[in-house]
């Protein structure tokens, strides 16, 4: 048992540490996200002059608030999950279904982070967005197209967060099966259960 603690450690900690700083960072994307919008809304409709970029800014804010809020869900239980089959089960039979579908989890998972990484780095990564553009001077003179790659490295991070939150959920749902349950830190906080459900 020491040992499977030893092991859960760093990934509890990784995710301790991270996905916090990914839910403030996802906050962050979503009033952005927010604020695109009803710039394109106004230039769109009261202006009648659409802007190009909006769209793209919008797009670009979503893909990375889910690849940061996704690995937050995931270890919460927030995902959607069909499990009255499992709770039909015996407990001990149960929980065993439940820790065969986390290791499957986790190789589709291993899987997704070669697709990411190949979305990245690969031929399709070396793209630039359509409209999407930073400005590199701070007298706005200079302007970057932002590539496709950074909006791609979203689906890569997330996939790597998520993996490392099934890696977490794998190693407590073992000592969960081998009695050692109680000694678990809980994952959230009892101010924020109302939240998750």
């Amino acid at each position: 048992m020491p040992l499977l603690h030893g092991l859960l450690k760093p990934f509890q900690s990784w995710n301790d540490l991270v996905l916090p700083v990914g839910r403030w960072i996802s906050i962050v994307a979503i009033a952005l996200m927010v604020v695109a919008i009803l710039i394109q809304v106004f230039f769109r409709y009261v202006l009648n002059a659409a802007l190009p970029w909006p769209d793209e800014a919008a797009r670009f804010m979503m893909l990375w608030l889910t690849g940061l809020m996704a690995p937050i869900a995931f270890r919460r239980g927030g995902f959607v999950a069909i499990d009255m089959v499992v709770q039909a089960m015996p407990a001990k039979i149960g929980r065993i279904v439940s820790l065969f579908l986390l290791f499957v989890s986790a190789g589709v998972l291993a899987m997704a982070v070669s697709i990411g990484w190949n979305e990245v780095t690969g031929f399709g990564g070396r793209f630039a967005t359509a409209a999407l553009y930073i400005p590199t001077a701070l007298d706005f003179s200079e302007w970057y197209r932002v590539p496709r790659s950074w909006m791609m490295l979203s689906l890569l991070v997330g996939v790597i967060l998520l993996l490392i939150v099934n890696i977490e959920l794998i190693l407590r749902s073992v000592i969960t099966m081998m009695g050692g349950g109680d000694s678990l830190k809980e994952l959230m906080p009892p101010e924020e259960e109302i939240m998750a459900e």
